[in-house]
């Protein structure tokens, strides 16, 4: 940082305008993805998945709390673990106060784990969060959608993720996946990104890529993430 290029304040603007013109591109690119991924073709969902949440058994359906879209954000926390993900936390600690303003755009927003509900419940609270967060505990949800792998599967060396093989000994990966049920109760998938298509939904990352110093990762990933309790000042 401390050999940045330097210069007088007329270079800088001209600097600044060439960069503008490749950002309106690049949001007009974005725009433009955006509708390509509204456009794309929807399975209908044909299993019955059924979630443990504060208020009793809920089905997919359910989850859509009276809208007719619904966000679904594949939060990793295996049965096994005491807590959730610390990444999976970093994203989440964006949801809170956001259902409320998509509610408003007819979309309901969840986050769904294999954990036990009471594992959820019990780290949630710890987290001070309040968005709506379900347990798929004994589905198939978490698997279907290739973010749970049984260990069958990683024995054999790969599984499928982010619509490839990868070699993983992880048995859970993050994502997130969007569902629509139109006005006869069918439920449709719609889409599902994984890995760096989750990026979208972190606020901090968007910030962080506005800064010189950037997400300062070099390679390295997310070494620097911690739980939000958990930083030393």
């Amino acid at each position: 940082m401390e050999k940045h290029r330097i210069v007088p304040h007329a270079e800088w603007v001209a600097a600044r305008k060439a960069l503008l013109a490749e950002e309106k591109e690049f949001n007009r690119l974005r725009d433009r993805l955006s509708e390509k991924r509204r456009d794309l073709p929807w399975e209908r969902v044909e299993k019955d998945y059924v979630f443990d949440g504060p208020s009793g058994k809920a089905t997919l359906a359910q989850l859509f709390a009276g809208k007719s879209q619904l966000l679904v954000y594949h939060f990793m926390f295996d049965p096994d673990w005491e807590a959730g993900c610390k990444s999976c936390s970093f994203w989440a600690d964006n949801f809170s106060n956001i259902p409320i303003h998509l509610k408003h755009r007819d979309v309901s927003l969840v986050a769904i784990s294999r954990a036990p509900l009471d594992k959820i419940e019990a780290f949630r609270k710890r987290m001070g969060w309040s968005f709506p967060w379900y347990s798929s505990h004994g589905s198939d949800f978490n698997f279907d959608y290739h973010v749970s792998f049984r260990p069958e599967d990683r024995a054999q060396g790969e599984v499928e993720y982010n619509y490839r093989p990868i070699k993983t000994t992880m048995s859970e990966l993050p994502g997130i996946s969007v569902f629509f049920r139109d006005e006869d109760g069918a439920v449709y998938h719609t889409y599902s990104t994984y890995a760096r298509g989750l990026d979208m939904l972190n606020g901090a990352y968007h910030m962080l890529d506005l800064v010189p110093k950037g997400r300062g990762e070099e390679g390295r990933g997310q070494f620097w993430v911690r739980l939000h309790d958990r930083y030393e000042d």
